[in-house]
């Protein structure tokens, strides 16, 4: 497989029983909309109790059950917030980092360089960031993986990627390669994508071919780049 070449999210993900939780952001394949998609997965019962919410332009993951929260620092969070021109989509309360750190005026990579990977040892879960930054009728992204240096989690590598809209053509970046004790971590750059203009296609193209025990929750945005406007998709596992 070369460097240039684009998977399909079905073989992506099909067959993988754990790729963690995911980030998608790229560009419609008619050129017309900015896409994101977050979604996450669980093998624990606390890491499966959870629902996404929506509250205005950003995305809430909550409890479904809260009579069975054992830990809630690490599974509830804001994965989408938005910023005046930028959305932040992260897999962890680094979302708020990046937010304050717009706020001062300050960027994404300062904010990201204040955090580290999770501490859940033995597996030091990547924290895996993304933000779009909206322009007149354009776009441009990043995605970062925060990483453990070694087993014992003694250090934290930080990666940064930078990319410009490119119609069809979208970067994954998730937390696992796939499942195992303890977990195997991301490894290399985000996965190149298709995304196609049928935002309804797209989400069940993801959705259909998550592990249906480890799957739990997926939000996809397109934001038209003339408009503005934003269309959205959510589902829960856990029907609320």
């Amino acid at each position: 497989m070369d460097v240039y070449t684009c998977k399909t999210m079905e073989e992506a993900v099909k067959g993988n029983a754990y790729v963690g939780r995911g980030i998608v952001l790229g560009r419609s394949a008619d050129g017309k909309k900015a896409v994101s998609a977050y979604f996450i997965m669980g093998r624990s019962e606390n890491s499966r109790n959870r629902v996404f919410l929506e509250e205005g332009e950003n995305l809430l993951i909550r409890p479904f059950d809260e009579s069975k929260v054992e830990d809630p620092s690490l599974i509830i969070y804001y994965p989408i917030r938005k910023y005046e021109d930028r959305l932040i989509v992260t897999n962890g309360d680094q979302t708020d980092t990046i937010y304050e750190f717009l706020k001062e005026g300050r960027g994404f990579e300062q904010a990201l360089d204040t955090r580290c990977f999770e501490p859940d040892g033995p597996n030091w879960t990547p924290r895996i960031s993304g933000m779009i930054t909206f322009g007149e009728g354009n776009f441009t992204y990043k995605l970062s993986i925060l990483k453990s240096a070694d087993p014992q989690g003694s250090s934290c590598c930080r990666y940064y990627f930078n990319y410009e809209g490119i119609a069809g053509l979208g970067h994954f970046l998730h937390t696992y390669m796939q499942d195992g004790n303890p977990i195997p971590t991301f490894c290399g750059e985000p996965e190149r994508v298709v995304i196609p203009d049928d935002i309804d296609a797209f989400t069940d193209e993801i959705w259909n071919n998550l592990n249906q025990d480890n799957r739990i929750s997926l939000y996809v945005r397109y934001v038209d780049l003339q408009t503005g406007k934003a269309e959205n998709r959510l589902i829960n596992k856990n029907q609320i």
